[in-house]
């Protein structure tokens, strides 16, 4: 009998640990939002910018593996032909997603933006951006990408007062943590019962790691701002600028639940607005 146990628990644990090596050899989830390439700066094949962005996406590459958690920035060759690269993963994600985010943007933006000096790629998880001018250190409003629920709070929900008090505080405590391992991210779970009604509020925000406080402030207010413009009564919506995201998504209570728990949502991101500017254009787009 013993032997039998034994024999069990060790196809037991064999099991398991296959099942572990399954889940990890899965490649984890992400999901695209937006792929911005200027069309007005190209560059030639097996030009020096050519191989310079070659070689400063795939040193950024290297750096999420290497477990710069959040940011990393690389900038490759001389004037004129410089070229200069970021990435920037959300601080709510793991070191294993966030690698293969940067990774698969970083390859990604070579197909899709071929022949383009300047290109972003938009996840949900993590962006990449290159480009043949210095822009570490700037703000920049644009181009943009908002991805939000279709389903709405009713239009007698007070939530507008309620994210933007939210967002207040929270973007007051961003600027704080600017020499944390994950600098400039805040995460807030909060419930918020009003009118009959209980739902958990779960809020990011983030900017890049490259800006000063204040113009990570500002970058938060825009990102913030947009998100009241678009879709102020949505559940769920998720903004990335350049240089910040905003992130939030809510999740409907009994109003007599006396904890928290584990609280499990359905997938809240169903339309995508893009905004994009180039030296003198604008344009949004509904999808």
């Amino acid at each position: 009998m013993a032997i039998s146990m034994t024999f069990s628990s060790a196809l037991l644990c064999f099991f398991f640990s296959f099942l572990s090596l399954q889940t990890m050899s899965q490649p984890p989830q992400i999901n695209h939002l937006f792929t911005f390439c200027n069309e007005s700066n190209n560059f030639t094949r097996h030009s020096s910018y050519h191989s310079n962005r070659l070689s400063v996406l795939s040193t950024i590459r290297s750096y999420s593996l290497l477990g710069k958690i959040t940011y990393g920035n690389a900038t490759k060759g001389l004037s004129p032909d410089t070229a200069y690269a970021m990435y920037l993963c959300r601080g709510d994600i793991d070191k294993r997603t966030c690698s293969y985010c940067a990774r698969t943007a970083t390859l990604e933006i070579t197909k899709s933006c071929t022949y383009q000096k300047e290109a972003f790629m938009f996840y949900e998880e993590c962006m990449v951006r290159v480009s043949d001018y210095y822009f570490f250190g700037t703000l920049e409003e644009s181009p943009n990408v908002t991805k939000y629920s279709l389903n709405n709070f009713s239009v007698t929900s007070s939530f507008g007062q309620t994210f933007s008090r939210k967002m207040d505080k929270l973007i007051l405590r961003a600027p704080s943590t600017s020499l944390l391992p994950k600098p400039y991210f805040v995460v807030d779970i909060e419930r918020v019962t009003e009118f009959g009604t209980s739902y958990i509020l779960h809020s990011v925000v983030q900017c890049s790691s490259d800006l000063d406080p204040s113009n990570c402030t500002v970058c938060l207010r825009l990102a913030v701002q947009d998100i009241l413009d678009c879709c102020s009564r949505s559940r769920g919506a998720q903004i990335f600028l350049p240089k910040c995201l905003v992130r939030y998504g809510t999740f409907s209570l009994p109003v007599n639940v006396p904890n928290l728990g584990v609280i499990k949502g359905n997938k809240i991101f169903e339309r995508t607005l893009i905004a994009v500017m180039t030296a003198s254009v604008l344009a949004l787009v509904g999808l």
